[in-house]
């Protein structure tokens, strides 16, 4: 098994929270700390960043000398002649024999003196790349953060909303009890009846369905943490506080400045310029020449010689030392060609730049307005519960009394609901959307 396979399995294995061991609930920390050690995706970005790595190391090396050794043994075998001439390293040797053997041998050198500085760019460029995936991944880890804190929250308020209609059940089947009661004695209608039997059908409803609702958000986590099928898988309902959903805000303007600062989508479009800029350095050094050096040792032998291997060597020991210098005249436009595609890529980079900042101020002061007004909707919603509530009591009351009909009693138990449901939807929205701002702080 590959030994980065065996690594991620250990860590999965070990990093499970105390919480799925004891099988009790995870909280959003723990769902965020698991997801940045176990995601594959993550994990392959990891990998992405070692891979670059040894990318710089191989063009680091293309700085220094190659150095190659050859060989090769031959025999030869000819059956027709009576002799056989052979030239090596200048001599001519002659031979009777049918059957002959030689051997050549060859240490050769190379060595880039110069290129136009291309190759101590290319490192710079590799370098750039390498940083460019760091914040790839940072924002692979973003993105997954993101997309568990959604999901987490959703399932609190639908955990919440759940409550909410269990406490209306059971409500209506109090009521439905009392209008039973109140048929028997002939003080209510059968229609009257019916229409709190679907009162409480309709709260029965509501809560299997939310209970199935809220067993889909479980699963979408879960898939997205990418735990097997045999962990044991709850969230921790925590109801936020007042405080969590009354946060100050920080100005929109000054949130937008640090995730220029801090985003990792920023530093890999700024980081894209500079490699832009870098490229046409590159582009622009291949008008210029290439002068190289090149140095060479080679021996042989040869089986027809007069000598033995020995002194064979020792005389057939060769070497040479060159210098090549390449002059590009015409090269059918390959140059001038990237030299112009590396100029329009530089243009398109600072175009790429000036969109991820529109879209991140566009992102922040969506987020920043939607927590906002959030918050206020939340002051007015709970407002409007109490009063609700305790307009809901007396109908109920005099529902009791036979002072009310079932169209008054619904019509507040609507009206609550209504006013329950705003308060819900405002008081994790604007969860929701302060703790995706803080990802951009």
């Amino acid at each position: 098994m590959n030994f980065n396979c065996v690594r991620y399995l250990l860590g999965a294995l070990l990093f499970i929270p105390t919480a799925t061991r004891g099988q009790q609930a995870w909280t959003l920390e723990d769902c965020l700390n698991y997801a940045l050690k176990n995601n594959i995706q993550i994990e392959k970005s990891r990998l992405n960043e070692e891979q670059g790595e040894v990318s710089l190391k191989q063009q680091k090396a293309q700085l220094l000398p190659s150095l190659t050794f050859s060989t090769n043994q031959g025999v030869g075998y000819r059956p027709f002649q009576e002799s056989t001439m052979m030239v090596q390293n200048g001599q001519v040797t002659s031979t009777n024999n049918k059957v002959t053997y030689q051997g050549g041998y060859s240490l050769n050198a190379n060595w880039t003196i110069w290129n136009g500085g291309i190759n101590h760019k290319n490192i710079q460029s590799q370098a750039l790349k390498n940083e460019q995936q760091k914040y790839r991944t940072e924002q692979n880890q973003l993105t997954i953060q993101q997309q568990i804190t959604n999901l987490y929250i959703t399932i609190l308020y639908t955990t919440d909303a759940k409550k909410v209609a269990e406490q209306v059940a059971e409500t209506a089947k109090a009521q439905l009890e009392r209008g039973q009661e109140m048929q028997k004695n002939g003080q209510m209608a059968r229609a009257e009846v019916a229409q709190l039997e679907s009162q409480y059908e309709s709260a029965t409803f509501d809560i299997v369905n939310s209970t199935t609702q809220i067993a889909n958000y479980k699963r979408q986590l879960k898939a997205l943490l990418q735990l097997p099928i045999d962990v044991d898988f709850d969230v921790k309902a925590i109801i936020p506080t007042e405080d969590e959903i009354m946060t100050p805000l920080p100005d929109a303007k000054t949130l937008y400045e640090r995730a220029l600062a801090a985003r990792p989508e920023i530093k890999t479009a700024e980081s894209n310029i500079e490699s832009a800029r870098l490229q046409q350095k590159i582009a622009k050094a291949g008008y210029l020449p290439t002068i190289g050096m090149n140095a060479s040792i080679g021996d042989s032998h040869y089986s027809a010689a007069n000598k033995n291997y020995g002194e064979q060597l020792k005389r057939n020991l060769n070497g040479n030392l060159g210098l090549t210098v390449s002059v590009p005249i015409f090269d059918q436009r390959r140059n001038r060609s990237t030299v112009e595609q590396a100029k329009i890529q530089f243009t398109t980079s600072q175009l790429d730049l000036l969109d991820a900042q529109n879209s991140l101020s566009s992102t922040i002061e969506e987020y920043w307005l939607n927590a906002k007004n959030n918050q206020q909707r939340y002051l007015v919603a709970k407002s409007m519960v109490k009063s609700q509530e305790e307009s809901y009591r007396l109908v109920n009351e005099q529902f009791k009394e036979g002072l009310k009909n079932t169209v008054d009693l619904l019509q507040g138990r609507d009206a609550l609901l209504k006013a329950e449901q705003n308060m819900l939807q405002s008081k994790y929205n604007a969860l929701l959307y302060i703790k995706l701002l803080k990802f951009y702080e």
